[in-house]
């Protein structure tokens, strides 16, 4: 029963998180780059990876790996506004908008994950 609530209460950290995230880069940047979605997501990948290499080493145990992986990253990082936001790139025909941003978050996602894999390798 408390692992679903460690998951709950990492998720209601993570998603108002994310939003705000989105809110402060649509009222600092006035731009259409979805800059908030490619924060939240960038930055869930590299605590991901810090915290996939810190259970590796088992520096993490579970009911944390719940709470901070599973719960807050979960809920900050967002796959089906990313597709949202592609597909509203292309229904608009704005292709080389939607391949910058398909690529800058896959290639920010992955490397990312191996960087925080990586700090966690040198801090642990």
């Amino acid at each position: 029963m408390l692992d679903w609530l460690l998951v709950l209460v990492g998720g209601l950290v993570g998603a108002p998180f994310r939003y705000l995230l989105g809110v402060d880069a649509r009222f600092r940047l006035h731009t259409v780059f979805p800059w908030g979605t490619f924060a939240a997501n960038a930055g869930a990948a590299l605590l991901l990876g810090f915290l996939a290499e810190a259970v590796t080493r088992g520096e993490l145990g579970p009911r944390l790996q719940l709470l901070l992986a599973t719960g807050f990253c979960g809920a900050l990082s967002t796959w089906s506004t990313f597709s949202y936001e592609l597909m509203t790139f292309t229904s608009a025909r704005r292709q080389a908008m939607a391949a910058g941003y398909l690529v800058l978050t896959v290639g920010a996602g992955v490397g990312l994950s191996f960087a925080g894999a990586a700090v966690a390798d040198t801090l642990l």
